[in-house]
């Protein structure tokens, strides 16, 4: 929400400055995202009139100028623009005036001394316009500056609201808001009702009621299309960061942002009949303002007469009906739209609008009927017109209620950790524009029609905390009896579980749990996705499965940006569906921990040659994550990773996680140049460590023994790896591969595989025998169970 501060200041003036009255408001909740200057800085401009323009003598498109500035004797300026005439004010930037870029000096032009500027908007940094110079209105005083004359020194306030402050959406509310915070005198604008003129009206008839619950029209006759905005209009919506199109246009959007009712206009000559406010028909469509032919979906609110479909209620105006130039009389509209028959309608053909936005938080159910009357008495006043009598349909039932709500004082006091006295918490609510009536417990309070979001006793004192201050709220340390929390030892936490991975040289990275449904497809095979039914983006649709597809997205945005080393995690939640997950939920929800790597293994040096990195080093990252547990790593395929490539992280003889290099598929359609290598683990393996146990050192010397077993092409490492250590003898302290060797002196179909035997005892030095014994039964369970046979 964007505004003009001092269109704020004519509703509510506290005595404070420009940054303190943006803090007071987002310390209430209304966080003010930006404050920046209406207009570029510059100096000594005046309103000027020219007072006569002949032709250069040396030049045909420049022109001498004589210009009035409220001095004692006109200024003589060179001027090129092609809109200078005699009679008309202009800014003009005298003799040393600083401008944004250029400052004024006396020049020569073509031999012609030439005393100022005659300025445009962009040469004062107030637009783009440059195709002549800017006109002032007829009654601006000579000699005033231009700053003063325009509001120059105004600051526009951009709004970060949250969804349910809807009331806020408007200068009014904005301003009451300010009120109650401040003690400053609430100015609202005084709306009388416009007497009818003309008798005449179209019969409203609401259709769909629960989709409309409240319509009021109006018909004005003879309005002039063409009369201009007022000056002080355009410049207060044009500074609420909308353009301005016409008056009729603009009047519609004036009251708007000045009382937050949304209003259309309609040419009352392209009306047929009454005006109907119904559901679609089947294959009904209907031209928008912004020239896009939709098709309603069977729940969306059309306005209509009886012949046609004029807009998209709460939407967008159909462009049919919309207001012109030639345009004579006009239909005016206000409506109240409940926000569960607006919620999604304009996202669902891939556009908003302020008016849908206002609807789908929620709008003054009971404002329609004044906000009619204010932008009738601002059209006959400025383009005169005969208004007739305002048409309001009501649907019995269908308006929202407003129940009273519970406030105990002694309840605020408890969750405030403050007592206020009650005539203070009275004043604070009624500030508010809130209805009170005392109780025994404290008051009984009826929320407005313009709020929403006030339904439970907590609401209530949260608006309480926000209008006393909640830096008025003293912090005060808790008293309670102190406790040691258990610390066990057979399990880390996710803090301790993120330094260990952060430790291996990653970054961490928290991403969204929606994501691209193309990457749940891509990543992990995932056709039938969760989706999500009111997604924030149309790229972020579905419920991740996987945390690999969010971390291939950090690496496509880090290569967009010439990162070539990237090392990143996340840990976070999955979501898989799960008939078995829980009652209600219907998905189940694991943690995972997911890491990637892409570039070269270590940062460039002139020490190491820098080479890519590569599955065996992210396996050794894995290994020593689960440190001092063992991993068997087995073959296997998944969906986002090189189908040779790509090993399950098996933990006690169960899955932990996967980890491979990324299937070249992906790393094409994602432009990633070379491959990374990603690892998913399950992070309840992870959490759970064994628990330390003492292993004496021995004080006797090792022995090393070197055994080179033949075995078939095909035959895996790990099966043979944990057959070893589960049967070795106890003598043996480590069995560990050092080297595989395929080549000259073995068969086509053959490798060699190397293993490093580490034997020691604690008590005494081992003899060749049982050393000689250990290494053959070794060599038996290779041979017995896996066809090895000893390399010679």
């Amino acid at each position: 929400m964007q505004f003009s501060e001092s269109w704020l200041r004519s509703l509510c003036n506290p005595s404070l400055s420009s940054e303190e009255l943006c803090h007071v408001l987002t310390m209430a909740g209304l966080e003010v995202e930006e404050r920046r200057p209406a207009s570029a800085d510059f100096s000594n401009v005046v309103v000027a009139e020219v007072l006569s323009v002949e032709r250069h003598p040396d030049a045909d498109k420049l022109k001498l100028c004589s210009v009035n500035v409220g001095e004692a004797t006109p200024l003589q300026i060179v001027c090129g623009a092609p809109n200078v005439a005699a009679g008309m004010k202009v800014p003009c930037a005298r003799v040393g005036a600083k401008l944004p870029g250029i400052e004024i000096k006396q020049a020569k032009v073509r031999g012609i001394e030439s005393f100022g500027m005659l300025c445009s908007a962009r040469e004062l940094g107030l637009s783009d316009d440059h195709g002549g110079l800017l006109p002032l209105a007829a009654d601006a005083t000579v000699g005033e500056d231009i700053r003063r004359h325009l509001d120059l020194d105004d600051h526009l306030i951009t709004l970060k609201l949250t969804p349910n402050r809807a009331d806020c959406l408007s200068l009014l509310g904005i301003a009451r808001e300010l009120s109650a915070l401040t003690g400053a005198p609430l100015l609202a604008p005084e709306v009388k009702p416009v007497a009818a003129v003309v008798a005449d009206t179209r019969e409203v008839v609401l259709d769909a009621p629960a989709s409309c619950s409240r319509y009021c029209g109006r018909i004005i006759r003879g309005v002039n299309a063409k009369a201009p905005t007022p000056e002080w209009m355009k410049r207060r919506i044009e500074r609420s960061g909308i353009r301005s199109i016409s008056f009729l246009v603009d009047v519609t959007n004036y009251v708007m942002l000045e009382l937050g009712q949304p209003l259309h206009a309609f040419d009352d000559a392209e009306l047929s009949g009454a005006i109907h406010v119904r559901l679609p028909k089947p294959g009904e469509q209907l031209l928008l303002l912004n020239e896009q032919t939709v098709t309603p979906s069977a729940d969306t609110a059309l306005i209509a007469d009886d012949e046609k479909p004029l807009a998209m209620a709460g939407v967008m105006g159909g462009e049919h009906s919309g207001i012109n130039d030639s345009t004579r009389d006009l239909f005016l509209e206000s409506a109240f739209f409940p926000p569960a028959a607006i919620a999604g309608k304009a996202r669902a053909f891939g556009f908003s609008s302020d008016a849908s936005h206002r609807y789908e938080r929620g709008v003054d159910f009971e404002l329609q009927r004044k906000a009619i009357e204010r932008a009738t008495q601002l059209i006959v006043d400025t383009c005169g017109g005969k208004p007739g009598p305002v048409m309001e349909a009501v649907a019995a039932g269908h308006l929202p209620q407003r129940r009273p709500v519970r406030l105990r004082s002694a309840r605020a006091a408890r969750v405030l950790g403050i007592t206020l006295p009650e005539a203070r918490i009275e004043a604070m609510l009624r500030g508010l524009g809130l209805h009170l009536e005392k109780t025994s417990e404290g008051f009984s309070v009826t929320p407005p029609s313009f709020r929403f979001d006030i339904e439970i006793e907590e609401d209530l004192i949260e608006e309480i905390a926000r209008i006393h201050g909640y830096d008025n709220i003293p912090s005060q340390p808790p008293v309670a009896r102190m406790a040691m929390m258990p610390a066990t030892e057979s399990s880390r936490s996710p803090m301790s579980l993120r330094r260990a991975v952060a430790e291996r040289d990653f970054h961490e990275v928290v991403t969204y749990s929606f994501v691209d449904a193309m990457w749940e497809s891509d990543f992990a095979a995932n056709r039938a996705p969760i989706m999500l039914a009111n997604p924030i983006a149309s790229h972020m649709g579905v419920m991740r499965s996987s945390l690999i597809g969010s971390l291939v997205g950090v690496l496509v945005a880090n290569r967009k940006r010439q990162a070539e080393r990237v090392r990143v995690f996340e840990l976070g939640r999955c979501f898989n569906k799960d008939a078995g997950a829980g009652p209600g939920t219907g998905f189940a929800q694991p943690m995972r921990l997911a890491g990637l790597a892409a570039g070269t293994a270590f940062p460039e040096q002139w020490g190491s040659a820098g080479g890519r990195v590569d599955f065996y080093d992210i396996k050794a990252d894995v290994e020593a994550l689960f440190a001092p547990r063992r991993l068997e790593f087995i073959k296997a395929e998944h969906p986002a990773l090189h189908p040779g490539r790509c090993a399950t992280v098996s933990l006690d003889g169960r899955p932990a996680g996967i980890l491979g290099e990324l299937h070249p598929r992906w790393v094409q359609k994602y432009e990633l140049g070379t491959a990374p290598v990603v690892f998913e683990l399950e992070l309840a393996a992870l959490l759970a460590t064994p628990f330390p146990h003492y292993d004496e050192v021995s004080r006797f010397p090792a022995v090393i023994r070197d055994l080179a077993l033949v075995v078939a092409q095909n035959q895996p490492l790990a099966p043979l790896l944990a057959a070893l250590r589960a049967t070795a003898p106890a003598i043996v302290r480590d069995v560990a591969l050092f080297d595989v060797y395929q080549g000259k002196g073995l068969g086509e179909n053959e490798k060699s595989l190397a293993f490093r035997i580490v034997m020691q005892d604690t008590q005494r030095t081992l003899e060749d025998a049982e050393v000689e014994a250990a290494i053959a039964s070794l060599l038996a369970v290779a041979t017995r169970d896996f066809n090895a046979s000893l390399r010679g």
